[in-house]
């Protein structure tokens, strides 16, 4: 647990940049939000539509010439990364972290055919745009599944990969669990309050623990469903939950043949549509303990490191172990 005096600190430095104190609202691109870094804007074409992703772009303390891109899951952003993007400049590499389309400050298109491919492809061209080559991809929870996309599309023009606490590691559906529509996913996603996010992500993200800088990461998801765009937000968060049920990644961790490591807080329960199981298979779901160990035997050559203490977000959990833990993994890509 850390002191009542680092809480404090962190609290009071968090005004600098989280939601402006007092605002309870954003609009669906969550402008009320202030990042770490600067966000820069990259404009494309994409299924017919313009569209806008947000991204920021911090350069190394001491250039290396290394770059490390950041996915962020589905109930974060790019600034969740605070931490690891302060840890990595810090350790020269340049940092990437975007937004994806769909999230956050990025545009959420109507009719979007939202799959993992189509983000991978969104994110490849952004690299473009900016002369990145042979990045270090991490991916958390569902950036996980986008980044282990990304390695099998672009494998020969990625260095590493490192997926933390991703999602997917089982096929739900072939395991039991029921589908459920669009309409459906809608519809749950329109019930969320801050109140409903906070008690999720005590119980998944923290291992049950709570502590008061974890509550600007609640106050930035909910936010954009209380505000004038919550409807949109809401939308966006069903289709891509329908994305990540129905597009498992897992059966393909074979074929990847860039360094891998996974980092995995093993008290993480998470499992997409865990709510609609019965009860025994619900029981069964989202065992990180479990699934990491297999995920690392099924990806060629992949490095495990667990976290036995620590939930779904090890990285806001305990930024100094892991931050830790990251920056050995990758500097082991470079020996393999």
């Amino acid at each position: 647990m850390k002191s009542p005096a680092f809480a404090f600190a962190f609290a009071f430095a968090t005004l600098a940049w989280g939601l402006t104190a007092g605002t309870a609202k954003a609009d669906a691109l969550l402008s009320d939000f202030v990042y770490p870094y600067p966000v820069e804007r990259f404009d494309f074409v994409s299924q017919g539509q313009a569209v806008t992703m947000a991204y920021m772009d911090v350069a190394a303390a001491s250039p290396s010439g290394k770059t490390a891109v950041l996915l962020h899951g589905k109930n974060f952003c790019g600034a969740t990364f605070k931490s690891q993007i302060e840890a990595l400049t810090g350790a020269g590499y340049r940092v990437i972290a975007p937004d994806q389309i769909g999230f956050c400050k990025s545009s959420k298109p109507m009719g979007y055919q939202y799959g993992f491919h189509q983000l991978a492809a969104n994110t490849h061209a952004l690299l473009a745009k900016l002369t990145v080559a042979s990045p270090i991809v991490v991916g958390h929870s569902m950036g996980g599944m986008l980044a282990a996309r990304y390695a099998l599309m672009y494998g020969s023009e990625t260095s590493g990969l490192v997926l933390v606490n991703p999602i997917g590691l089982e096929d739900w559906r072939a395991k039991g669990v029921p589908e459920s529509t669009i309409d459906q996913l809608f519809a749950e996603e329109k019930q969320s309050s801050a109140e409903s996010m906070k008690a999720y992500q005590q119980t998944t993200y923290y291992a049950g623990e709570w502590e008061p800088e974890y509550d600007v990461w609640v106050d930035m998801l909910a936010s954009m469903y209380a505000g004038p765009g919550g409807e949109i937000v809401a939308w966006h968060q069903a289709l891509t939950s329908d994305m990540i049920f129905n597009q498992p990644i897992v059966h393909e961790f074979g074929q990847l043949t860039v360094p891998t490591a996974l980092l995995i807080g093993e008290k993480d329960n998470t499992a997409i549509g865990k709510n609609r199981a019965p009860a025994e298979l619900k029981a069964q779901l989202g065992n990180y303990a479990v699934l990491g160990a297999e995920a690392a035997a099924a990806i060629p050559g992949a490095t495990l490191v667990t976290f036995p203490e620590l939930g779904h977000s090890p990285q806001v959990q305990n930024p100094g172990q892991f931050n830790a833990s990251l920056l050995k993994s990758i500097d082991d890509f470079a020996k393999r």
